[in-house]
């Protein structure tokens, strides 16, 4: 995985269930990660491996829902050479500020 992050960067993320009473369009989304036209959102994390978030697979959005995400795997995803990436550039926004959620 590139740029994968940090213990205390992910302490930083809710612990799963913390936003479960959230409607969907305002739990804050708090990572993004991407490979090719994959992507997967981060609301809330185990702090072991289970994250809960958005994931939308191939850039379709009849293949993007909520639900559970394993860390783990994400770290092992590997597609002819390319790996996994850590947007840097992401700021914590609710999901319906984040336009690959909003326009499906």
């Amino acid at each position: 995985m590139w740029n994968e992050p940090t213990e205390k960067q992910l302490e930083k993320i809710p612990r799963l269930y913390d936003t479960e009473y959230t409607p969907f369009k305002d739990k804050m989304i708090q990572m993004h990660f991407f490979l090719g036209g994959c992507d997967w959102f981060i609301v809330e994390y185990d702090g072991k491996n289970l994250f809960f978030g958005y994931a939308i697979l191939n850039g379709d959005d009849q293949c993007a829902e909520w639900g559970y995400i394993s860390f783990r795997e994400l770290k092992e995803l590997n597609f002819n050479g390319f790996e996994v990436d850590r947007d840097l550039h992401w700021k914590p926004k609710p999901a319906s500020e984040v336009e690959q959620i909003t326009k499906k």
